[in-house]
């Protein structure tokens, strides 16, 4: 045992505020572990609201883990210690439960690295009555958790805040009951929005395709994901405040939840229906913390300009003597308010997305913003202020061509050409990034374009804008965009290949990891699945009708646009 690591992690409790540690042996344990570095972790809203839940509870004390940087993690190997919790600084392995917060699937190899590190049995199948037992939630394991099911005990579907409590009133009983962990398990996959992959087997063809899953007779065919209905039962604010985060010195409140936009590469926008927003009553509450704080509001929600009282949001806020921040603004919704608001907190770029640059591909992928609707919110940008802009943009999107490619160079140069009309000397920035098609999206039976064709139309991209003053490129490299998409559409035979990478070095030995398992990344990146396929993630349900994703694929290819939700939908069927 390193006491410098223990010191280390006492500071770091040191430094924040409205931390909840409780002495040991006061509450039952548990562990809420997030898959990357302190500093990511304790930016993620959803860690801070989970948090909250389990501690209100009463009778469990929930401490926080995060992925060691690279010294320190070298400091745990030297002194063989096993990776400590923040608050108590308790060995993971001495938790009952562990639980995990997984948002991105690149964080799939640290959560790996962090079982070892803290000396957990890496298989499920390998732990025994009195190992942990090991939970996900988050993103990733409400669309496809199957890479990571051969590690995981049990995953919560959907949106965590109600499931967790029942998940811990069911855990705490067959404890009581002295269940076996099998009977445990089998107890826990009754609770709607917990799927426990042990108890569904796929059954693999010839071809490579899962022709079923073997499933056990006591468990649901599909696993239903949970949903708040009612926002406003639970705060979605921070919890912990510190200064050593992504967003420093800021202060998180959820302003909305789920988005009904419909655009149909956007996992979110499908998984996280139907679109609920919070009163404006709540929000001030946050914003009254933020102001005795002496913090920036950072207000989160998929669409922050689709709140319907933005305007008196933005009044309220500013009359607090409070600045203010936006995850996500649309290009169609954004008011003058908001744009002056952002520039009296002393923002200098307005970023929007309009993922493509012609209005044709935007029809395909239903991302309802026209030329006309960019050129208005720069132009409001611009009077209010605020010079620079930041656009984000896909390439190898379903359907693209040679002229689609084009029109993101010539709407670059069209929008440059408009600032400076504006009088804006701005910087234009281009945020590029490979399309990834995702499950429970129009998009998910399609395979991902080439490698090089994609890397192609980036270096075109660069180099037919590289002449031009006061436009930046920025892309992001290909190679880790196509081990996310295996791992987002992957199924189990990715487990093993995980675990190989992980021992190899993690990212860097994805390619020999696949050679040694003779997994073919073809069959996962560049394959049309068929519509009646067998999916990895066939065993959940996101409460839509069977025939909707299909439909909307079928919208896409001739080009036509889904309104948004509206009151009374009823075409998906989440809503009935």
């Amino acid at each position: 045992m390193s006491w410098q690591l223990k010191e280390r992690l006492q500071k770091i409790v040191a430094a924040e505020q409205g931390t909840l540690a409780f002495a040991p042996g006061s509450r039952r344990p548990m562990a809420l572990v997030y898959p990357n570095t302190y500093h990511v972790g304790m930016s993620n809203l959803g860690l801070h609201i989970i948090y909250e839940q389990i501690n209100s509870r009463g009778d469990t004390a929930c401490e926080r883990l995060f992925l060691p940087d690279k010294k320190t993690l070298a400091e745990y190997i030297r002194t063989n210690t096993p990776l400590l919790s923040l608050e108590n600084q308790t060995p993971l392995y001495e938790f009952p439960l562990i639980a995990f917060a997984v948002s991105f699937e690149m964080d799939y190899f640290n959560l790996l690295s962090i079982l070892r590190t803290g000396k957990v049995p890496l298989l499920a199948v390998d732990r025994k009555d009195r190992d942990p037992l090991v939970i996900i939630g988050g993103p990733c394991a409400t669309f496809n958790p199957e890479p990571l099911a051969d590690f995981v005990d049990a995953c919560i579907v959907g949106e965590g805040e109600e499931v967790i409590q029942d998940f811990l009133d069911s855990y705490y009983d067959s404890q009581q009951r002295g269940l076996s962990r099998e009977e445990l398990l089998l107890q826990l996959s009754q609770i709607e929005g917990i799927y426990v992959p042990r108890f569904y087997q796929p059954i693999y063809g010839r071809d490579g395709v899962i022709e079923h899953f073997k499933r056990h007779v006591k468990v649901p065919a599909q696993v239903k994901r949970r949903y708040i209905k009612d926002l406003g039962r639970y705060p979605g604010q921070t919890v912990i405040v510190t200064s050593e985060t992504e967003f420093k010195d800021m202060y998180l409140i959820e302003v909305a939840r789920g988005c009904g936009r419909h655009c149909r590469f956007c996992m979110a926008g499908y998984c996280f229906r139907n679109p609920r927003v919070r009163s404006l009553a709540q929000i001030a509450e946050g914003v009254e913390k933020a102001r005795l704080l002496q913090a920036k509001v950072g207000l989160m929600g998929a669409a922050i300009s689709d709140y319907p009282e933005i305007d008196k949001l933005c009044q309220m806020i500013l009359s607090q003597g409070v600045t203010m921040s936006v995850a996500s603004l649309r290009a169609d919704s954004l008011t003058p308010a908001l744009v002056e608001s952002l520039a009296a907190s002393g923002h200098k770029t307005i970023t929007l997305a309009p993922e493509a640059g012609s209005e044709r591909m935007r029809k395909v992928i239903n991302k309802q913003i026209s030329d006309e609707h960019i050129y208005q919110a720069i132009a409001a940008a611009a009077t209010a202020g605020i010079p620079h802009v930041r656009l984000y943009i896909m390439v190898g999107l379903p359907g693209e061509t040679t002229q689609d490619i084009e029109a993101i160079v010539e709407m670059a140069h069209n929008i440059k050409k408009h600032m400076e009309s504006l009088g804006s000397r701005g910087l234009l920035t281009l945020s590029i990034n490979p399309f990834i098609p995702k499950p429970f999206t129009p998009f998910q039976w399609l395979p991902m374009a080439p490698m090089k064709e994609v890397s192609d139309k980036l270096k075109y991209i660069q180099s037919a804008l590289k002449p031009q003053k006061g436009v930046e490129v920025l892309i992001e490299q290909p190679k880790e965009a196509y081990i996310q998409s295996m791992l987002a559409r992957g199924d189990r035979r990715l487990g093993p290949v995980l675990d190989t990478a992980v021992a190899g070095g993690g990212v860097k030995g994805w390619k020999q990891a696949l050679k040694t398992h003779e997994v073919a990344e073809e069959f996962y990146l560049y394959r049309n699945r068929g519509v009646d396929e067998v999916l990895p993630w066939n065993n959940l349900n996101m409460g839509f009708n069977s025939e909707y994703l299909l439909a909307e694929y079928r919208q896409s290819q001739a080009e036509k646009n889904t309104p948004p939700c509206a009151a009374g939908c009823k075409r998906c069927g989440v809503c009935q």
